[in-house]
């Protein structure tokens, strides 16, 4: 929750300095008033920033010694599918079943993040930095690229589902 007198950018600043993020520390870009981060992501026209996933997701891997991710668009389709279909579906899909497609496509090392109810991409980045088993795909040292989507679901306990996508080249 932002407290009155704090604005937007300090708060987003505020909270890559707590995740330890220092490649944020520079103004993060602002549209319409929000950061996208920060940008809520339950209504029918919202799509999640990829730009600023790959630099949040880039940065939390620099800090832990990783190369950064690229966004791939093969891997962005394939996010967008899985988060369709859960929300579709109206249930969270399995990463197994999805990194098996993957797979059996000829895509290298994937690991998958599938989760449902984040409004924002900061609760989920949040989210998946807090799970061990969502953090190890964030942390996979053979990725190189990645992919993410989200779909929403008006009549959903969840409203937005999310799918994150990393391999190797």
């Amino acid at each position: 929750m932002i407290t009155a007198g704090l604005s937007l950018a300090k708060a987003a600043l505020l909270a890559c300095l707590a995740l330890g993020l220092t490649s944020c520390a520079e103004k993060p870009p602002v549209t319409g008033g929000v950061a996208p981060f920060y940008r809520h992501l339950d209504r029918q026209d919202a799509a999640v920033d990829a730009q600023a996933a790959a630099e949040i997701l880039s940065a939390y891997r620099r800090n832990h010694g990783l190369a950064p991710l690229t966004l791939d668009p093969a891997l962005s389709a394939a996010a967008q599918a899985s988060a369709s279909a859960a929300a579709r579906a109206d249930k969270p899909a399995s990463a197994d079943a999805l990194k098996a497609r993957l797979a059996g496509s000829g895509v290298r090392s994937p690991g998958a993040n599938l989760s449902a109810g984040y409004r924002t991409l900061a609760e989920a980045f949040s989210g998946w930095r807090e799970s061990p088993q969502h953090n190890r795909v964030l942390l996979q040292r053979s990725a190189t690229r990645f992919g993410i989507a989200t779909a929403y679901a008006p009549g959903s306990k969840y409203r937005v589902y999310w799918a994150l996508v990393v391999a190797a080249d």
